[in-house]
């Protein structure tokens, strides 16, 4: 089966039980509150399992991220790059993306990957 990003737009039990395996501190209600009109919550998919996801708030051609993860075990296979790539193709209508700069080596590798440029305390494309 081949990897694949969704716009959720429902949860179901097995959504559930792997949000919570991605984001273990936070609530059902937490992801329910991301599938509102101004917002999107993007998962990457396979086997009908989710890997691995990312919040965005949407604000006209404006988008900023959030709560970007992968489950350890499919990190360093390139789900998250793909995750990022698509979710982007899927909102043609954002011209502008950017998502808080924590500071951790890794993610700042990763967001050049994706091709961000961090100023300041933010990374922006």
């Amino acid at each position: 089966m081949k990897l694949t990003i969704q716009r959720l737009t429902s949860l179901s039990a097995q959504d559930l039980i792997d949000l919570a395996k991605i984001w273990p501190e936070q609530t059902e209600s937490d992801w329910q509150n991301c599938l509102k009109p101004d917002r999107a919550l993007f998962a990457a998919v396979f086997n009908e399992r989710i890997l691995g996801a990312v919040k965005i708030r949407l604000n006209g051609t404006h988008a900023e991220l959030s709560d970007l993860l992968v489950r350890e075990v499919t990190r360093r296979r390139g789900v998250g790059l793909y995750l990022m790539e698509d979710a982007q193709v899927q909102l043609p209508q954002i011209n502008s993306w950017e998502m808080k700069a924590e500071p951790e080596r890794v993610l700042d590798a990763f967001m050049r990957a994706c091709r961000f440029v961090r100023e300041g305390n933010v990374w922006k494309k």
